[in-house]
């Protein structure tokens, strides 16, 4: 009886809409449509779709199949069940109006709302057999609004067909494939679009620069690569990306066979590969950056780069020796031959000027003969023609020195005209980045804040992080204790590490860790104690004090910096190859987002024993 009750209720209802329609003087009809197809279409977005349904019958039947209104109404039927219905609507639209694409779609859409996934297909199927250049769009579009993603696939490969170009629709297929994430078809479809046109590379990098996500992907790429190096020889093109890609994955080893191979290619006469040699170098892969410079020597001796070359060899080698603890004094003696032979070899000239420095600075903080050192700076500074920058920096360096010896005056005079003459310049931006840490040192946390606000917003991007990063670091350890008393005993002791007195600073970081249990500063205690055990060759010693750090969920912030430095001590100096690989692995998983991410995966890697370009 209620279910009749009801029945009645919403008969009555739409015969009163009937009326109201009926009733409706004919000069307002057209004005009254209008208001009802709004009010269909609102029936529609609510769900009430008998209502909806009703007012769309009630329209001329070429209103029925306009563009703006059969969606609608055939939503309203399949959402009632009356899919017969439906497909009658559909059917006099396509007969209608036949320059509507998306209508034979639609078509296909009723069988499948239906159930009927045959008949769907079928539809679809015929959609595409008669599907014109310019159908190919709206068409894909349609599918899409749909989500037949498959079917938009299709749509835009046909497409490619009737425009005899493999390379038609590529925007709209990466999309496509970036979106249902099909990474294969993603990665050859970037790919191709830089096989005719090398003016794509920028926007393809871009594009795999957003899509590479996983070591699976990495993979996936550099498999392609390969393959298309081999497969269009004369494409520089796919070496050109594949020197891109081993650069993202820190593998310098086989960016470097590509840059030569460009290098030959382009005639750059070593240009390439120097500046492969010099990002390894900075990313501290020695061999790589050595290899690349030797490589430059032994070609191009006539050429372009020999000088450059010939000072950065020497110069890679001395970080490497610098980064290999414990330091040996031997070998730094011998990098003070080698760039004596390369003055003998090029001559005492502007160019040179730096090799000075560099020996300066080995005499000054490895060999503790701070005599010697400041003699060749003073020989730089007073050098006839020399570059400006040259000489600031060798400035630099000599203000170093006198904090070595602990006169800050000297030091903070020499750094203040370093500022003053290179304003807004990285030259500037170090010397006054070398008075915030002076500031620093001294336990003047406030002066040192001061040049530190101003180094945030410095050009050099190295220079800003590291400013923010002392920035941070004082904020975060003051905010509690406000006079900075723990603060200011730990500053002491990184300016012993500065000075090179490592056994002081150790034994300071242990009195620091006594008298102040349970302090902020602890971690980077534990860490900074850590990186000097590993100095001294206490190798065990340091791997014992990372576990107080990745052993305590409290130290959280240092924890993936304390993991990458214990698996880069049990690979490099104890020769723990797979310990070091699992502990490599345990960053990648641990902390994905990780800085030490690259450089951990490519270790892995290579620890695993991957193929490594030769």
């Amino acid at each position: 009886m209620i279910r009749l009750l009801s029945s009645a209720k919403q008969c009555c209802g739409l015969m009163a809409l009937g009326f109201i329609l009926v009733g409706t003087p004919v000069h307002a009809q057209e004005e009254e449509r209008g208001g009802n197809i709004a009010l269909a279409k609102e029936y529609v977005r609510k769900g009430e779709n008998e209502k909806a349904a009703f007012l769309f019958s009630r329209l001329r039947t070429d209103e029925q199949t306009a563009p703006n209104i059969l969606p609608d109404y055939v939503s309203a039927l399949q959402a009632l069940h009356q899919y017969k219905d439906a497909e009658k609507l559909v059917k006099k639209g396509i007969r209608q109006r036949p320059q509507e694409p998306s209508y034979g779609v639609a078509l296909g859409g009723v069988y499948d709302a239906s159930g009927d996934k045959s008949a769907a297909s079928k539809q679809y199927e015929r959609v595409l057999s008669q599907l014109t250049a310019e159908q190919v769009v709206p068409v894909a579009t349609e599918f899409a609004k749909r989500n037949q993603l498959d079917w938009t696939e299709k749509t835009y490969l046909r497409g490619r067909v009737l425009a005899k170009n493999d390379r038609e629709y590529g925007p709209q297929l990466i999309q496509l494939y970036t979106q249902t994430q099909q990474t294969d078809k993603l990665l050859a479809e970037t790919l191709r679009l830089v096989q005719d046109d090398a003016q794509q590379l920028p926007f393809v990098r871009n594009m795999l620069q957003n899509s590479l996500h996983e070591e699976k992907d990495f993979d996936a790429l550099e498999k392609q690569l390969l393959a298309n190096v081999q497969k269009y020889p004369e494409q520089m093109v796919y070496s050109e990306l594949l020197l891109w890609l081993q650069m993202q994955r820190h593998d310098f080893t086989g960016a470097l066979v590509q840059a030569k191979a460009l290098d030959r290619r382009s005639r750059a006469e070593g240009g390439r590969v120097m500046d492969l040699a010099s990002i390894a170098q900075r990313n501290k892969d020695y061999e790589s950056a050595i290899s690349g410079y030797e490589y430059v020597i032994r070609e191009y001796r006539t050429g372009p780069f020999y000088g450059i070359a010939r000072q950065r060899l020497v110069q890679a080698r001395e970080e490497q020796v610098r980064n290999t603890y414990p330091v040996d004094p031997a070998k730094i003696r011998s990098l003070i031959g080698e760039y004596q032979q390369v003055l003998t070899e090029l001559g005492k000239t502007p160019d040179t000027a730096p090799v000075l420095r560099n020996m300066a600075t080995l005499y000054a903080f490895q060999l503790d003969e701070q005599d010697k050192a400041i003699t060749l700076l003073q020989e730089v500074i007073n050098m006839p023609r020399a570059n400006a920058d040259v000489v600031d920096e060798a400035k630099i360096n000599l203000a170093d020195i006198y904090l070595l010896r602990d006169e800050p005056w000297e030091a903070t005079l020499l750094y203040s005209q370093v500022e003053k003459s290179h304003k807004d310049s990285p030259v500037g931006y170090e010397a006054k980045l070398r008075n915030a840490r002076l500031s620093y040192f001294a336990g003047d946390f406030k002066l040192a804040q001061s040049h530190l606000d101003i180094l945030k917003l410095a050009t050099s991007r190295e220079i800003a992080n590291d400013a923010m990063q002392l920035s941070l670091f004082i904020t975060d350890n003051t905010a509690m204790d406000t006079a900075g008393i723990a603060l200011h005993d730990y500053a002491k002791v990184e300016q012993l590490v500065f000075q090179n007195k490592i056994p002081q600073a150790v034994q300071g970081i242990d009195n620091l860790l006594r008298k102040y249990p349970g302090h902020a500063l602890m971690d980077d205690g534990w860490y900074l104690k850590a990186q000097l055990q590993r100095r001294t060759g206490d190798y065990q010693g340091a791997l014992n004090t990372l576990q107080s750090i990745t052993a305590n969920p409290k130290y959280d912030v240092l924890s993936d910096d304390a993991l990458f430095l214990s698996a880069s001590i049990l690979e490099e100096n104890l020769q723990d190859r797979e310990k070091a690989k699992e502990v490599y692995n345990q960053v990648l998983v641990k902390y994905p987002g990780s800085i030490y991410t690259a450089e951990a995966r490519k270790r892995f890697r290579k620890l695993r024993g991957d193929a490594v370009n030769q």
